[in-house]
Parts: structure tokens; sequence; C-alpha cells
């Protein structure tokens, strides 16, 4: 123990260090003197101006008082809607102001705001000048003729020249007329742009503008010389400049305008930086890259006598409509409170914080660890490495919450994400903890062996040889059967027939199959191998195969001990019962487990597959959980104690999977609980893909029944469960079924939210939502990949297959689970085995197919529609995208497998001799791949 907490206070420590060694500090440019002008817009929150942000007088006055200490004006963008008392409050604190009309389509309010604008002006000798207009010709708005103050001939005369302009690039070369109708557009803009200049010009005595974005000056001379002086707009930003270019780029642009329009007053009339959202290009926001960029500017425009204005003074909320920057142009947030120092170096204040939260959760996710047995240095280190992560992840979170201003819809999406995030998130921990257990943990210790059967042999051998009684309980075989095919339940009877045990009995229940070709040659066959064998044919039972074992149950002999379950299709090995037998000798045990395995592994690459798939869960999963007395009961190659089943009330037909229920049972009156990880059976695999996943679906429904019935005793005190059992149990369908759901879920609400992101240019997923998809998925290949290679003993092309199979359940289980959900009871489904199956002419991934195709489509679409802007998150969220089409394009690819060539192995072999013909190499056969099951079985068949 002592070595464990060395480890997670060293962990700890690194943690700390990390943080320490991360933390940002930047130098700039220190400015201790006061701005020459600030955009300032007095509406707070996140409703917009034009519906119910109404400033208040106190409002303005409170914020024009903490401007006044560091601007010497302020510069408003419209006239009308709180704005008009800016202009008198801000005179009391000795600010100029320049006002703005707010110019648009609208006409009665175009005329609002240039009347109140004109009147500002007249009755407040603070306004040092007028903006008419903000981008007006940038956006494209078309100034309405009645807010121009023409004549009607002016009109005409007007109107008749914007026709010609437009006609005349329409008739401009192909490969020239779209340039030349956009150019030809905004001319006729700015020329009715300098009409309504002109107009407000003559009614003030104040200096009249426009602000333009710099390039619309130089692209229309005709503008600047209407204009009192040149109003530019020049943001780095939106034109994909870094944050360590803006500045140099301002300087150049200022310089072109200069060398344009020599001896005309020029003023930058927005310079800024935002300190949140997404990057455009090079252009990536923050708190820093906003402190350095505005420090170094003001640096250099001071230098050189350039007038300026900064966008902007505070936070705008409301300013979602501007894409993710909108709200965080302001060096003051919403609160008023400032983002960074002008001097000194560049920090994050809250730094220390964030760094708090995330140790602090990391040490607190760490503490389970305590309570793991004996768990190694290793084993710690990893453990303690990803809660510190998930810490980190958390303090993240807790920044971009903190850092962000979010409007309902925004709030909702992130609280949906992190609902989704969270078990997301505990998934991965609970994989990485079974990756840390198998790699670097203990061995098993509850594992039964070959080694551990053979020392009991011994010991029985010898108690035998010195005349010592030895206990030989009698063992009662059930082998439950619905539409077997006979030949197939023969090898299974025969197999058992050969049983190294002294003291046993089959009972053989054939349920409502009432065509005698399936019943007469079993019950014949019974009669051949004995007494030992009962045949029993029940019609009309009810409650699946469930019913069918509590008949068996009542055919039982009253002696029986131990009773035993085994598929129809399994051929057992003789040592089966004289191995695992003996594991009753303890009285506290209820019930031995032995894996399953299968015989028919070479019929095509597609059973290759899924047998590895299959093996994965019996020598990773359930030795582990054994290690907990918390393994899953399957419903065959199991020994249960009667008086265990009789306690636990036999087999329930309330779920279609009785067996593990009947096993949760057992463990819930506390019984205890064997595995062993020694092939003692071998069946047979699914027939088609179809039946495969049919098996997963009633496999996964039937979970999610046991969780509903059983979910009280997992509450202290309401069974004997184990704390350990109850992680176990909890833990296991969080991962099975949890991570598929998940997935599911995940995927189509991501989908959905593509045209979104695509096309409405807003609700970009951040980082912090999409990364821990990629982790996740991450987390869930190393843990396949490492504990495979560590656990299963197949070769790496089958584990691979098996990934795949494994990845193309994930639409079955997860609708499993909704109709789990909505559904009490859906009927047993049988798996269909034996080749009897007649292939289905449905595609068996339909709908995976849609989902997966519509996901790499909404991939290809963000990736295209970002080609101009390459917002970062966008690529993320992209490639999160082509992650969560892979299981759903696995089953595609299984299902599209199964009825091509290349699913049988004779085409591979066929088609290695054929290349080696080709290149001139005598021809060579290759080894078909055969498990060692089948060797095995092909034994047994031999001998009987």
């Amino acid at each position: 123990m002592r070595a464990v907490v060395a480890v997670l206070l060293f962990v700890t420590a690194a943690h700390a260090g990390l943080w320490g060694l991360l933390r940002e500090k930047q130098q700039a440019a220190e400015f201790t003197g006061i701005l020459p002008s600030v955009s300032y817009a007095p509406f707070d929150g996140s409703g917009h101006p034009d519906v119910d942000n109404f400033p208040t007088a106190e409002r303005i006055r409170s914020d024009l008082k903490k401007l006044s200490a560091q601007t010497r004006a302020i510069r408003l963008y419209s006239s009308t809607g709180g704005p008009e008392m800016v202009p008198p409050i801000a005179n009391e604190f000795g600010l100029k102001v320049n006002v703005g009309a707010w110019i648009d389509k609208d006409v009665t309010r175009n005329e609002r705001e240039i009347q109140a604008a004109i009147d500002l002006a007249k009755h407040n000798a603070n306004v040092s000048g007028i903006v008419v207009g903000n981008e007006t010709v940038y956006r494209g708005d078309q100034i309405p003729l009645e807010n121009l103050g023409l004549s009607e001939e002016e009109r005409y005369r007007l109107v008749a020249e914007e026709n010609q302009r437009v006609r005349d690039a329409e008739a401009q070369p192909a490969d020239k007329r779209d340039e030349a109708v956009r150019w030809a557009t905004a001319e006729n803009n700015v020329r009715r742009l300098t009409r309504l200049i002109q107009r407000v010009k003559s009614q003030v005595k104040a200096p009249v503008t426009s602000g333009e974005i710099w390039n619309i000056w130089l692209e229309h001379p005709e503008l600047a010389s209407s204009v009192d002086f040149i109003a530019a707009h020049v943001l780095p930003y939106w034109e994909g400049f870094s944050a360590k270019q803006a500045v140099d780029q301002a300087m150049i642009i200022y310089q072109k305008l200069r060398e344009a329009f020599p001896g005309k007053r020029i003023v930058i009339a927005e310079f800024g930086w935002p300190s949140a959202g997404y990057n455009r290009k090079a252009a990536v926001p923050g708190q820093f890259e906003q402190a350095v960029t505005l420090r170094n500017f003001v640096s250099r425009a001071d230098s050189i006598g350039m007038e300026y204005n900064i966008v902007e003074a505070i936070d705008q909320p409301w300013k979602f409509f501007e894409g993710g920057v909108g709200p965080y142009w302001g060096f003051l947030d919403a609160s008023r409170q400032p983002k960074f120092a002008w001097t000194g170096p560049v920090v994050d204040p809250n730094y220390w914080k964030l760094a708090g939260i995330a140790l602090l959760v990391g040490i607190l996710l760490s503490l389970p660890i305590l309570q793991l047995a004996a768990p190694t240095a290793m084993q710690t280190l990893l453990l303690s490495a990803a809660a510190h992560g998930a810490g980190a992840w958390a303090a993240t979170v807790f920044a971009y919450w903190n850092g962000h201003y979010f409007l309902f819809g925004s709030a909702f999406a992130l609280t949906l994400g992190m609902i989704l995030l969270i078990p997301l998130v505990a998934i991965a921990l609970a994989r990485i903890e079974e990756i840390s257990a198998v790699a670097f943990g203990r061995k098993p210790r509850r594992l039964i062996t070959r080694a551990l059967t053979d020392a009991q042999e011994t010991k029985r051998a010898a108690a035998i040889a010195s005349g010592e009684p030895v206990n030989v309980p009698k063992v009662s075989i059930h082998v439950p059967a619905y539409f077997e095919p006979p030949e197939m339940l023969k090898q299974t009877l025969d197999a058992l027939a050969r049983l190294d045990y002294p003291n046993f009995e089959v009972v053989v229940i054939i349920n409502n199959t009432p065509d005698p070709a399936f019943t007469q040659p079993i019950q014949d066959h019974c009669r051949e191998l004995g007494e030992r064998f009962k045949f029993i044919n029940a019609e009309k039972v009810k409650g699946f195969k469930a019913g069918a074992l509590r008949i068996a149950m009542e055919r039982t002999a009253v002696d029986a001990e131990i009773i035993g379950i085994i598929d129809a299709d399994y051929v057992v090995t003789p040592d089966w019962l004289k191995d695992l037998v003996p594991a009753f000798d303890d009285p506290r045990v209820g019930l031995v487990q032995a894996p399953q395995e299968h015989r028919d592994g070479d019929r095509s690459l597609m059973h290759y597959i899924m047998n590895g798939e299959y093996a994965g869960f019996f020598d990773i999963g359930m030795v582990q959980r054994n290690e907990y007395n918390g393994i899953i009961v399957h419903g065959t190659m199991c020994l249960i104690r009667r008086a265990a089943m009789d306690m636990a009330g036999g087999w329930s037909s309330d779920t279609i999977c009785e067996d593990s229920d009947l096993g949760l049972e057992i463990m819930e009156h506390g019984w205890l609980t064997h595995y062993t990880n020694t092939r003692y059976g071998y069946g047979l695999l699914p027939d088609t893909y179809e039946a495969f996943k049919k098996q997963r679906h009633r496999w996964a429904y039937g979970g999610f029944q046991i969780i509903k019935k059983h979910w009280r005793r997992f509450l202290p005190g309401n069974s004997r469960l184990s704390r350990d059992q109850r992680r176990e149990f909890g833990l296991g369908w969080l991962n099975w079924l949890g991570a598929e759901s998940l997935g599911v879920v995940v995927a189509i609400l991501n989908l959905i939210w593509v045209p979104i992101v695509a096309f409405a240019d807003i609700a970009i997923p951040d980082k912090i939502l999409t990364l821990p998809i990629i982790a996740s998925f991450i987390v869930t290949l190393a843990h396949f990949l490492v504990l495979y290679r560590l656990r299963v003993k197949i070769g790496v092309p089958q584990m691979l297959g098996a990934m795949i199979a494994a990845m193309s359940v994930q639409w079955t289980v997860s609708r499993a689970v909704a109709q789990g959900l909505i559904t009490e009871h859906l009927a047993f489904a049988r798996t269909s085995k034996g080749g009897l199956t007649m292939m289905s002419v449905e595609f068996q991934a339909f709908w995976e197919a849609v989902i997966g195709v519509l996901l790499l489509i909404g991939a290809g679409i963000l990736v295209v529609s970002n080609s101009n802007i390459q917002i970062t998150e966008i690529y993320i969220f992209a490639g999160v995208l082509v992650l969560q089409s892979l299981p759903f394009l696995a089953a595609v690819a299984i299902a599209i497998l199964e009825n091509s060539r290349i699913n049988q192995f004779g085409w591979w072999t066929a088609t290695a001799v054929r290349t080696a013909e080709l290149i001139g190499l005598r021809p060579v056969a290759l080894p078909t791949p055969i498990p060692a099951p089948q060797k095995v079985a092909s034994e047994l068949h031999r001998d009987a």
C-alpha cells in the first residue's frame, strides 16, 4: 500500500508540475496612457437590441464612468433604441462621441437613425463626428431611395445610371461577368451612400464619414471623396491573419490608405481581436492573443501618431449572429471586468484556479485505486494518470463554461453534450482500468485452470488409493432443444455419453417442436444411449427456454446435487465434469461456468472473425470479472448447485436471458461462483450474419431486462452482493449497453448538427466536446488490441476481423436498449445454427449503411464548407463523424462479405495459387486456418 500511495503522490505532483511548466506567460508592449477611442454598445445581456435589450441611463452612466479612465472618446453604431442617451451622459465625464447612424434596407428605421444622429450632433457639443452606416457597402445592403433626399428627377437619373452599370457588367465575357456584376452592385451602393452622406453633411457642422472595411475605400475612391475623413475598419482576424501578423498587417494597410489618399485624414475606425471563439484560417482567438495584439497595436499606433478606435470596450453576448467570435471583442467582459492588464507580463488570472480544479478532480478519481485488491505500481500509475487526465478535461470544461456566454440553444447543446460525454469518459476510464489490470495487475487468482484441476485429480486419486471416502455428487445435465437439427443434437448426446464421470444423467427436453422429423430421431437415440438419457417432448410450453428447463427440473433425479446446462449444439470433452465438479467441494460455491467455444470457425471468413469476437469475452471480460465473483452466466457449459438454484427461485421467464438472470439471483443470495477459461465444449456459430445480430440483440435486450428487474438489489442493504460485484455489474452494463447506445445517440445527434454547422455558421462543437469522443475511440481501440494480444490466443488477422465484428453490432445493441426502454417483453428468438438457415434476401445492414454513409457525407460537407475559413473545430468535428461511421460501415462490410466469394477460404487459397503461378513460382497450397477446437471435435466424432 505504501508503494501505491507513493505512486499516487508522484502522479499528483507530476500533474501539478505540468500545470506549472505549461503556464503561459507572454511579453507585450506596455501601455499606460489613454486610448483615443473605443467602440461602445450600451446593451446588456444576450437579448438583441431590436427586440428587448434596452439600456437604462444608470447602466450607461456606470459604463462611461468606468471607460472615462481608459479612453478619450466613444464610438456609437446607432442613434436610437438607447444609444441616443450616450452623448449627454458622456459629456458628464469629458468624453467625446462619434455618433453612428445604422443604415440598412429598412426605410423607416433609416430615417429615424438619420434624424436622431443629426439631432445629437446639433444639441451635444461633445459629438466629434457622425458615422453614417457601418459596413453598408460590404454587407451589400442597398440603401432605399427614399432615404437619399432626392427629387423625382434625381431618383430617375440615379436608377437609370445604376441599371446601365449593371447591364454593362452583364455584357462582360463569361470569365469576368460575375466579378463585374459584383463590382457594379457595390458601386451602385457606394453612389447611394455618398448621396446619403451629402444629405447629412448639409445639416450638421460635425465631420461626417462612413465606417467601411479598408479595401472598400481603396476600391471606391469616390466614397473617400465624399467624406470628411476616412473611417477604415482593419480587422486582421476576419482576413485570416495570425495574432502575430495582425499588427504588422494593420500598419501595412494604414500605409496603403495614406498613399492612396494623401492629405486626407485617416482613422482606423475599428481594430481589435476576439478573446474567444473559433479560428479563421491562421487567426486564433484567445485571451493571450487579444492582450498581446491590442497592446502591441496601441504602442505601434501611438508611436506613429495614428488615429484609431479599438473595437470594442465591452463584450456583447447578443452578437452570436457574427459567428463564434461575435460576443468576445471587448477588452472588458460582460461583467465590466478587465480581461487583461495593459502592463506587465500577459498571464491568465484564472490559471491556478483551473489547475486546482484539475488536481482536485484527479485526486478524487484516483481514490478508488486505494480500494483495489493489491494493485501494482504500474497499474496504479496508469490509473492515476488517466484520472488526472480526466481532471484536466474537467478543468477545461469549467474554463469554457466560465469564459463563454450562452444563449438557451448553446447552453442546452453544451449541457446535453456533457450529459452524454460524462458517461463516455466513465466508460473510457473503466476500459483503462481493465487494461491496467490485465497488462500490469496481478495474475488471476480465482480462475480454475488446468493445473488446478490436475492437482485436484491427483489429490482425489490419492484419497481413493488410501481408502478415504470420496464424494462424487450426481450431476443432471439438461439439454434444451427447439427445432434443432437431429444430427447436430446426436453429436451433442454422443459426447455426453463419453463423459469421464461416474455419476450423471442427461435430460433432453425438446419443446414446442411438433414435427416428428426433429423429435423421433432424438428419442430413438436416447434409447440407444441407455437409461442415463431421459427424453422429454413437451408441446405448448410457455416461457420460452426457461419454461422448458423448468420441465426438465421436474424430471431430474431426486439425488442430483448439481445441474449442468448445455446448448443443443455443444460437443463436450470427456473431462468436463471430472475437472469442474470438484469445485463444489466448497459448500459456498453455487455455480461454475466454462466458456463457450465453437468448432466451425473455418466455415467461412465471416465465421472465422465471429469466432474471434466471441473469444474476447470469454478470455478477457469473464476472467477479470471472476476475480470479483461477478461473472455473467451464459446458458451453456454451466454447472449449478441445485440448492443454490432452489434458493434463487429456479428458471424465470420474465427475461429472455434466463441464464444470466438466474446467475445474478444466485450471487444475490450470497453464493460464490467460479470460472475457467479452459475449453470443455465446442458449439456451432450462428449460421448467418442475420443470426449473429439477432443473437446479440437478444443478449442486449435481455441484459436490459435484467437491469430493470434487479436494479434495486444494487442499492445498499438490498442484497448480499459485495461492493466489488456491484461495481463489476454496473461497469459491465455501462461498458457494453451504455457504450454502444451512447455511440449511436451521439452519432445521430452529430449528424443532425451538421447542417447547422455547415450552413448556419453557428453552434460549432468546441474541442471539449469532440476531443473526448476521439480520445474515447482511441482508448476503445487500445483496449481491444492490448487485451486481445495479452489474453486471446488468436492471430493478428483474426484479431482485426474480431474487432470489425465487435464494432458491427453497435446499432443492433443500441436498438435492443431502445426497445428495452419502451417494451417489457419481446419473444425469445432462437439463434439459427447447424446449417439449416436460409440466407435472407434482405440486406442485413441497411440502416447501418444509411447512417454510415450519411456520416461520411456529413464529414465531406463540413470539410468542403470549411475550405475557405479553415476552422479547426470543424475539421475535428468532421474527423469525429468519420470515426463514428466506422461501426456502421463495419456492419456493411460484413453483410457484403457474407454474400461474396472472398468469404470462402477456398477463394483465398485459389487466388494465392494463381498469383504464385503468375509470378513464376510453383503452386503452393496455403494452410486453411482451422482453430484448435475443430481438431478436438473431429477426434470426438471419429471416436464416436
